[in-house]
């Protein structure tokens, strides 16, 4: 299959599942009083997980979720944790895994957001670097962008409305995390079609500009033990599509209705 053919398939499959989903999108503003977005043209390494990440919750229903997608393999597995009843976080940008369950139990203990992300930069060296995202159970957010990023990115920053926070960086512009927040806000059905919508939109505005080879998306619940949905793509021609395709032929009771503010 050749790049132009692919490519279309995805703008195809891009089409349906926004298609399905998007409602009332008219447009390029973002509702809800719209996202503070800041960005900057910088830089990150190949070894680096240059991504583009949403964290989100829905306190009525109990529900938090992050969804993911970057170059970097298995991305799905290293950048987004969730945990029901706490919220979500993404460390992405000289990522560091072992910070996952750590910000998830300081949210636990009680500590904000914000005094998380101060805590977790507090000793490290590499804090600049990083760049982090972390929503509570309430759907208070905090977000840090990586202030000295390196390399060949050719964009990062950051978006936070009602309820979610969206980020990215080597990416292919601002229009990427203008995107995702418009879809998350505008989608309707459930917390995790409108993380998904986000997703798709994000990559579809350019998403990480090197292209595209890993996806996922988690998703906890109040009452449930573990992941109520946790799915991935390794490493593929095109992640995201590849994964949309996933979701739309899954049978769970995480897909539907549930917008209705």
């Amino acid at each position: 299959m050749n790049e132009r053919t692919d490519g279309r398939i995805r703008r195809v499959v891009m089409g349906l599942f926004l298609g399905t989903v998007l409602a009332g999108a008219s447009g390029c503003g973002v509702s809800g009083g719209g996202p503070e977005v800041a960005g900057v043209a910088e830089s990150t390494p190949m070894k680096v997980s240059g991504t583009f990440s949403i964290v989100a919750v829905d306190p009525h229903a109990g529900v938090c979720g992050a969804a993911v997608a970057s170059r970097y393999p298995a991305v799905g597995k290293v950048v987004p944790y969730v945990r029901a009843g706490v919220g979500a976080f993404c460390t992405q940008h000289w990522h560091e895994p072992k910070w996952g369950p750590r910000a998830l139990d300081l949210l636990a203990g009680g500590m904000g957001p914000q005094a998380v992300l101060a805590e977790l930069a507090k000793d490290d060296p590499q804090r600049d670097m990083r760049q982090l995202a972390i929503i509570d159970a309430a759907g208070r957010t905090a977000q840090q962008n990586p202030a000295r990023a390196d390399g060949p990115s050719l964009w990062w920053g950051s978006a936070a409305g009602r309820y979610y926070a969206c980020q990215g960086n080597t990416l292919a512009g601002r229009k990427v995390v203008a995107a995702m927040a418009r879809a998350y806000e505008q989608t309707q059905g459930g917390l995790t079609d409108r993380l998904m919508a986000a997703l798709a939109a994000g990559d579809e505005a350019g998403g990480d500009h090197r292209g595209r080879l890993a996806a996922g998306i988690r998703v906890a619940k109040a009452g449930v033990q573990g992941d109520w949905l946790a799915l991935y793509v390794d490493e593929s021609a095109d992640a995201v599509a590849e994964l949309m395709r996933t979701y739309q032929e899954l049978e769970h009771e995480a897909k539907g209705p549930a917008k209705t503010e």
